[in-house]
């Protein structure tokens, strides 16, 4: 490529001149290419030690001048082409011109501007999306890594860094380079080179460690090896983009979502040197996760940016120092303090925001004011005009839809197009707007409030001790409001915990749950969303309404709100409206005992929200249909006891009890284990703290029964310990009438054990193991999930190949190598594009066997690495046609089990049915009309085969037998309308549709016949496959035998089909064996099997048919070895036109290929697929040694 000039002094250092002209001069970099020697060694070793562009672009053009000892770069290249393309040019337009040049000053002059100028007009018509920041230094880094690994450009570099790659015990130093999909190393020490690639969807560990064999490295485990790096400059960032790398090569494999780069991005205020924009884009990832966690906030939402400032709280009298947030659609603020004061602030609720009056005491505050009159006071920010401009052009951008007319808010000194007098109204406006714009269907039936109002309603009023607590824990709550604010505003401290510990009031717990779990915010701004699902969802059927509607009666049918049709038909409402919502998920057991809680505190849109808030983003992929969350989750908690409690750790290990315990207690948030009362405050914590609750109360329940568990002999035993204990768990200061526990009732026995306060469990598990930190978890749950991800995979690896053993004769060992090798096709293709949409590719309701697909380009890449026939430029042809007679359904994809079916015919069928595979594949639908002479030879010959298709014998009177068939069959209908239509109940019918769904079991006689023009493609097609033969003469001399035996054959028949009346023809058996005696022998018996002549016969008739030439219109068996006078692509034969009524049948080619035994044995021959495995294996290979011949262009491959 062109490059900006650059003055070099040192010409001769470290490069040899390989051209030369009066001004120009062409170079090569000692060590690249053949020789080089020990200089050579040394260059190399430095240029990969030192990152040295020379690495890249061994290669480069010098500008000259006269004696002058100063010389300029003009160009560099990687390969010899490239360079030598720039010289030639050089030579070409810019030679002549400077050699009219008087003075070495203007020639340098005019060549550097002439330069500048070539690569200004490229830059020019590059200045799409690739031209971003990207800065020369990384770009030259991203060419350098797809040329050492073969990566197409499709594969994005997101960062790379100097580290030892630790080979045994010898510390190899190189550079990792860290690309969306793919973790490579290269070094080149002394002559000896390292590559390495791991894909990131093989990772099944990633760890950050320091032992005293290797200090400080991060280990990468796949399923096979570990690889050891280390000496890193910055360890944490370079292991914190491994871990995002890897998680999103999680989710790919989860979900089979490609990786999309963010192009909304803000722009960096100054260039950052060496950072991709795609680093950009996952540190903004980071930071919005971050962001959103902590504030509950949903999926969309975007961190603008962060500043550290301080908070007036006028509860406490005091300014906390802490860090304020700005997104898009909220401002937030976190104490530095864990647990002193939280805020979120939505931007939908802001009325004012003003720059207050500066003071020594308060130096630059921003005064924000919300439509429920709470003003929030923020002081030492840094940048304060800067941060009320973005604010106000946030809110500029904040829809108003759902507030009815209130207009847009102005801010108070910042350009806004309306004007401020609209604020007068918006308080008042607001709150009525939000039920406004809630609409629903007149008829839509649903529930407008908790069902346990709904029976609550008509009971006496309880002034008992119960009540009169529950009525303190309400005015408790009412002080708190007062105090810190209500609703979606309201600071959140260490005061808020404590009455969420105590227990949350019945009458606000709906509220509450809304406002902790962050559901209220995605409610407010998606008004009447909830009531258009309902009405989308109504009245459709799927296999998720299905389950819903078997599960609907087991949802806490022991609570009387659920036994009757109100709390029923809104439970199924609110699930078939989350499963129209997300298809993804749809419906997964264990929803319908979450939401029939929500259901009794809430409305029915306010438990949608809240099963949105739950299903993706505090319990994330908890209710897939692989319950991948719950399972991650379950190791997290194993770890967790191992590092708690160890003792019961080794011993529950022992049993297998904590993976059987745990997914229930996990996935119903205790609900289905402990009784109503008592469960439900552990759900109100959950909603405030978050997993890190569940996670605590599970090793509470585990530490209190830690004796009773570790006198345990078996598993029974202990699950017996653990139900009967939470089993007992009571909440004493419920007012509710207790309702019965069914698990309770079956497991009580005679001597039930003592009753736990659900408070007491609740304060001892923030006593033993309140140390827990969400980010801690975060952490531990990156680390199980790829355990938990890779084990699926290679669970439903082990469904494919079982399921696969019965219908092929690949061994095991070989079936899950080739489903390795599939799935890494599928994967491939879903990173580095395709045809074909991932979804369309990847369906996770379908069984194992189905779900990963290929297209045909990636099925021909797989065909010519692993088929036994490969047929040189011929391949991709034959390789189109295996695909389309593969898909069977025609939708452009084929799956693995079709894929299979296709390679162990080739494998393993006997030279019947390999020949019946040929056959097919030249014939419709495997031959495409693109294929045919012409275009109207191809209608005439697909006409015919329509005519054919649903014949069931083979031979020249197949041609008319569906009409006779059609016919008796219609006579026969007549027949049965007339006569017996009375007689034809369901049970017929089901008998006919039985029929129509058995399996027609293949045979030769079904097979149709081949024209003229497919029988070319055949010839040219077993042409090909025999070029790297070691017998390829004698297969060349059968192969020119046996089409003109086959031409033989089919002008007798055609002779035969046309000689006489057409209706005698028809009535005609096919060729008695005595008209084709003399010529050739195999005939058509009517057992449906070939016979063939005996051995002498065979050979006189060969002999002599071999050097014969056969009538006009036939093919003579001189041309089959000349590539041109055979029909491909729509060139036609020299001197011969197609014949429309020649053909033969599969029986005859059969019988004509038996009579060459170098055909018989290359058909019969066994094929091994390890070596071609091993190859594949080779091209994706982990570590391999690439020679760096100076011409030598790597090969693309994908790993």
């Amino acid at each position: 490529m062109w490059i900006q000039p650059e003055e070099v002094l040192l010409a001769g250092a470290l490069w040899v001149s390989e051209r030369a002209n009066p001004f120009f001069i062409l170079q090569r970099r000692r060590g690249h290419g053949r020789g080089g020697g020990l200089s050579g060694l040394l260059v190399g070793t430095l240029d990969v030690v030192l990152d040295s562009s020379a690495r890249v672009a061994p290669y480069r053009i010098l500008l000259q001048t006269g004696d002058s000892q100063i010389y300029w770069t003009v160009a560099c290249g990687s390969s010899r082409k490239e360079i030598t393309e720039h010289w030639d040019w050089l030579e070409s337009n810019l030679l002549q011109t400077v050699s009219i040049f008087d003075n070495d000053e203007d020639v340098a002059t005019f060549v550097k501007g002439k330069i500048c100028g070539i690569i200004a007009e490229e830059n020019r018509l590059k200045q799409g999306e690739e031209q971003e920041e990207d800065s020369g230094k990384f770009r030259e880094a991203e060419l350098k890594m797809r040329k050492l690994f073969g990566m197409p450009e499709e594969e994005k570099l997101v960062n790379y860094y100097s580290c030892s790659y630790w080979k045994g015990r010898v510390p190899r130093q190189g550079w990792l380079y860290l690309s969306v999909n793919h973790l490579c190393f290269y070094s080149f020490l002394l002559g000896k080179e390292v590559t390495l690639v791991v894909p990131w969807t093989e990772v099944t560990q990633l760890e950050k460690n320091a032992t005293l064999v290797f200090p400080e490295s991060v280990r990468v485990s796949t399923r096979h090896t570990e690889h050891f790096f280390s000496m890193f400059l910055n360890i944490n960032d370079t292991f914190k983009l491994m871990e995002q790398l890897a998680n999103i090569a999680m989710r790919q494999l989860l979900d089979n979502e490609a990786f999309a780069a963010d192009r909304s991005l803000p722009k960096p205020c100054k260039t950052l040197k060496n950072v991709s924009v795609l680093k950009r884009d996952l540190d903004a990832r980071a930071k919005n996760e971050r962001y959103r966690a902590m504030f509950r906030l949903t999926q969309d939402e975007r961190l603008d940016g962060h500043t550290d400032c301080t908070l007036w709280t006028p509860f406490a009298k005091m300014h906390v120092v802490g860090q304020l947030f700005i997104s898009n659609n909220y401002i937030c603020f976190n104490s530095r303090e864990e647990d002193l004061c939280q805020l979120i602030i939505p931007l939908r609720e802001v009325s004012i925001v003003e720059k207050a009056d500066s003071s020594s005491v308060l130096p630059c505050p921003v005064s924000i004011s919300t439509k429920n009159k709470m003003n929030f006071l923020f002081a030492n920010l840094k940048d304060r005009d800067f941060l009320v401009q973005r604010i106000s052009d946030f809110l500029q951008r904040t829809p108003d839809s759902s507030w009815g007319d209130v207009s847009p808010l102005s801010v108070i000194g910042q350009p806004c197009p309306q004007a401020s007098s609209s604020l007068t109204s918006s308080s008042s406006v607001g709150s009525e707007s939000v039920h406004r714009g809630r609409h629903y269907h007149p008829g839509l039936p649903t529930a407008s409030q908790g069902l346990l109002q709904l029976y609550q309603r008509d009971s006496p009023e309880d002034l008992g001790p119960k009540a009169m607590k529950e009525k303190m824990k309400e005015e408790a709550w009412n002080i708190h409001f007062s105090e810190f604010g209500r609703g979606v505003c309201m600071y959140r401290t260490s005061r808020t915990r404590e009455l969420v510990l105590n227990g949350i009031p019945e009458s606000l717990r709906g509220e509450l749950w809304l406002l902790f779990s962050g559901a209220q915010n995605e409610m407010a701004s998606h008004p009447g969303y909830y009531g258009e699902l309902v009405e989308q969802a109504m009245g459709l059927c799927s296999l998720a309404t299905e389950e819903i509607e078997r599960d609907l009666h087991r949802s806490m049918p022991e609570h009387r709100a659920f036994q009757n049709e109100t709390g029923i038909a809104a439970l199924r409402r609110v699930l078939t409206a989350y499963a129209h919502r997300n298809p993804g998920i749809g419906y997964c057991q264990a929803m319908n005992i979450v939401t029939s809680v929500l259901l009794l505190y809430c409305t029915e849109e306010e438990a949608f929200w809240l099963l949105v808030a739950l299903c993706e983003r505090m319990l994330p992929d908890y209710y897939n249909t692989r319950v991948v969350g719950a399972l991650v989750d379950q190791g997290v908690f194993e770890e967790l006891t191992r590092v708690f409690l160890p003792l019961l750790y080794e011993h529950m290990q022992d049993l297998g009890v904590i993976s059987t315990i745990s997914l229930s207690w996990f996935l119903t948030l205790f609900l289905s284990v402990m009784p109503f009362d008592s469960a439900v405050l552990l759900v109100d914590c959950f909603f405030y703290e978050g997993i890190k609750l569940t996670f605590q109360v599970a090793l509470a329940v585990l530490h209190d029964n830690m004796d009773a568990l570790l006198s345990c002999s078996d598993e029974g035993e202990a699950m017996t310990i653990l139900g009967r204990y939470l089993d007992n768990v009571v909440n004493k200061q419920t007012v509710a009438p207790p309702i019965p526990h069914l698990h309770a009732l079956l497991t009580s026995g005679d001597d039930p054990p003592p009753e736990i306060d659900i408070f007491e469990l609740i304060k001892s598990s923030y006593e033993k193991f309140g140390s827990l930190r969400s980010d801690v978890i975060e952490q531990m749950r990156f680390k199980q999930r790829l355990k938990v991800i890779q084990s699926l995979e290679d669970t439903a690896k082990r469904s494919v190949v079982r399921a696969m053993m019965t219908e092929s004769a690949f061994s095991i060992e070989e079936l899950e190598e080739l489903y390795c090798l599939f799935k890494s096709k599928h994967m491939t293709s879903c990173y580095w594009g395709s045809s074909s949409s991932m979804v369309d590719r990847h369906d996770p309701s379908l069984p194992y066997l189905e779900q990963y697909r290929i297209d045909p380009a990636q099925f021909t890449q797989l065909y010519a690495a692993l088929a036994p026939w490969i047929c040189g430029g011929h391949t991709p042809t034959l390789s189109a046609r295996l695909f389309r007679l593969l898909d069977q359904n025609q939708d452009g994809l084929v799956n693995f089990k079709e894929f299979i079916t296709g390679l162990s015919g080739m494998y393993h069928g006997d030279m019947t049915e390999k020949l019946k595979l040929l056959y097919k594949l030249h014939l419709p639908p495997a031959l495409c009309p693109e294929e045919a002479e012409s275009a109207l030879e191809a209608t005439n010959f697909f006409t015919e085969d329509q005519a054919t298709e649903s014949s069931l014998l083979s031979g020249l009177d197949s041609l008319m037998q569906p009409e006779v068939t059609a016919g008796e069959e219609g006579k026969d209908e007549a027949g049965d309308v007339e006569e017996k239509k009375e007689v034809k109940d369901y049970k017929y019918y089901l008998r006919m549709w039985a029929r129509e769904k058995e399996p027609k079991t293949e045979t030769i006689k079904d097979l149709q016949r081949m024209n003229q023009e497919q029988f070319i493609e055949l010839c040219k097609t077993l042409y090909n496959m025999f070029s790297e033969e070691p017998l390829e003469q004698e297969l060349y001399h059968s192969i020119a035998t046996v089409a003109s035996l086959l031409l033989r054959i089919g002008e007798v028949g055609k002779k035969f089909n046309n000689g006489g009346k057409r209706a005698e023809t028809v009535a005609q058996a096919p060729p008695p064996a005595s008209e084709l005696q003399g010529e050739v022998e195999p005939t058509e018996g009517g057992s449906g099997e070939s016979q063939v002549t005996s051995d002498e016969e065979t050979k006189d008739d060969t002999s002599a048919s071999s050097y014969s030439v056969v009538s006009s219109g036939s093919l003579q068996c001189e041309d089959i070895a000349d590539d041109t006078v055979l029909i491909g692509g729509g060139e036609r034969r020299r001197g011969s036109a197609l014949d429309a009524d020649w053909s033969i049948t599969f029986e005859q080619v059969l019988a004509s290929l038996l009579t060459e035994p170098p055909l018989v044995d290359f058909f019969e021959r066994k094929r091994d697929i390890q070596v071609k495995m091993a190859a594949c294996k080779a091209q994706r290979a982990v570590e391999r040694q690439i020679s760096s011949a100076s011409d030598h262009e790597l090969t693309q491959h994908a790993p």
